[in-house]
């Protein structure tokens, strides 16, 4: 009966599976930025001259979204470990992450079961966590509870993206 409850539960999920492919995230990519260099499953791109680079691997179903944000040597104890609360609290689908000793804005994501819509929002979430390092730390406007020490980013303005 558990494997019935199960199954009922995870059927709908199931059929929302997506097939996102290079060729479609190359449309949106195209529809979010304001110039694209580059070639299906290698693109960088600028959004307000912030650059973006999104690369996938369609043989090992994977896709990563990232932006630099400042070297790690300028930032201070208490930005990083802001950042690692924002990874709980403020920076929702996007993480901030260090790798070559550079702060990133970071979505990583399965390729093929990414939607239209979460790949449009992931682009918008690494532009606004990287655009609010510093201050929110925020990918959203909506903030996981449970941090005294959380602040209400509703104020904080919304990141302005080229509409497609």
């Amino acid at each position: 009966m558990k494997n019935i409850s199960l199954l009922l539960f995870l059927f709908p999920l199931m059929m929302q599976a997506q097939n996102m492919d290079n060729s479609t995230l190359n449309t949106i990519i195209q529809s979010k930025a304001d110039e694209v260099q580059g070639q299906n499953g290698q693109w960088q791109f600028k959004i307000n001259e912030r650059v973006l680079i999104c690369v996938t691997d369609t043989n090992h179903n994977r896709m990563r979204i990232i932006t630099p944000i400042v070297e790690v040597e300028k930032l201070n104890p208490e930005e990083i470990l802001s950042a690692l609360a924002a990874n709980f609290h403020t920076a929702l689908d996007v993480k901030y992450a260090i790798s070559d000793d550079i702060m990133w804005s970071v979505f990583i994501h399965p390729l093929k079961e990414l939607s239209d819509a979460q790949a449009s929002d992931a682009i918008e979430q690494v532009y606004s966590a990287a655009e609010t390092f510093g201050r929110s730390y925020s990918s959203t406007n909506l903030v996981f509870p449970g941090s005294q020490d959380s602040e209400d980013n509703s104020d904080e303005e919304t990141v302005p993206l080229k509409q497609g």
